[in-house]
C-alpha cells in the first residue's frame, strides 16, 4: 500500500504539471494531426477505401510513436529543473515508484491524444471497422504501454547525454519494432476484418507478453539508471 501511495504521488505531480503547461499533450496532438492530414491528402481514402483501411493501422501507430517521443523527453526535463532529480535520489521512496508514476502519467497523456485523435482519424480516412471494434479497447492500451514504458526508461537513461533528443529515437525505435509490428497487425486485422479472431488474439497475447517482460526489466534496472553518475 505504501508503494502504491508513492506511485500515486508521483503520478499526481506529473498530471498537475502537465495541466498547468499542457506542453506535452499539445505537442503530440499537433504532430499526430499533421501526420493524419498529410497521409489523408496523399492517399485519398474516399477513392480507395480498401487501401485506406489497410494502411490506417500503420499510420496511426507510427504517428503515435514519433509524437510520444517529445512527451517522453520533456517529462524528464522537468525533473532536472531546480535540481528536483537530485532530491528524488535522496528521497526514501523506491526509485521504481518514480518510474512507474511517470510511465503511467505519460500513458495517460498519450491515451488522451488517442481519444481526441480517434474521431478525427475515422473522418479523414473514412473508416468503417469490419472486425470486432471492441478489441481496439485492448490493443490501444497495450500498445500505448509498450511505447511508453520503454520510452520513459530510455529517456531517463539518456538524461546525461549531450544529445539526448537524438539518443532516445536511436534506442527506442529498434527495441520497439516487435511491439509496433504486433500493434499494427492487430489493429489492421480488426479494421479490415481480414484476420480471424484467433490470429488477432495471438497478436494481443504477444503484445501483453512484451509489456510484462519490458515492464519488469525497466522496473528492476531503473534504480541503477537513476543513481548512475
Amino acid at each position: 500500500m505504501k508503494y502504491a501511495r508513492y506511485v500515486l504521488d508521483h503520478l499526481k505531480k506529473d498530471l498537475r504539471l502537465e495541466w498547468r503547461s499542457r506542453d506535452s499533450i499539445n505537442g503530440m496532438l499537433f504532430f499526430v494531426l499533421l501526420v493524419v492530414v498529410v497521409f489523408a491528402i496523399a492517399f485519398d481514402p474516399a477513392s480507395y477505401p480498401t487501401m485506406a483501411r489497410q494502411i490506417s493501422g500503420g499510420i496511426l501507430w507510427v504517428g503515435l510513436l514519433f509524437a510520444s517521443m517529445t512527451a517522453l523527453n520533456q517529462s524528464w526535463t522537468r525533473e532536472q529543473r531546480n535540481q528536483v532529480l537530485e532530491a528524488q535520489r535522496m528521497a526514501p521512496s523506491p526509485a521504481s515508484a518514480l518510474f512507474v508514476g511517470k510511465a503511467l502519467a505519460n500513458m495517460i497523456f498519450v491515451l488522451l491524444v488517442e481519444v481526441v485523435l480517434g474521431p478525427i482519424f475515422i473522418v479523414f480516412f473514412n473508416l468503417h471497422v469490419l472486425g470486432n471494434a471492441w478489441l481496439l479497447a485492448l490493443i490501444l492500451p497495450l500498445g500505448t504501454w509498450a511505447l511508453v514504458v520503454n520510452g520513459t526508461f530510455f529517456a531517463a537513461l539518456g538524461l546525461r547525454a549531450r544529445n539526448r533528443e537524438l539518443l532516445l529515437p536511436l534506442i527506442l525505435l529498434p527495441l520497439s519494432l516487435p511491439a509496433v509490428l504486433m500493434m499494427v497487425q492487430a489493429t489492421s486485422g480488426v479494421i479490415t476484418g481480414d484476420l480471424d479472431p484467433i490470429q488477432i488474439r495471438t497478436w494481443i497475447t504477444q503484445l501483453a507478453g512484451f509489456d510484462i517482460i519490458y515492464t519488469t526489466v525497466c522496473v528492476l534496472f531503473f534504480e541503477t539508471v537513476l543513481n548512475a553518475e
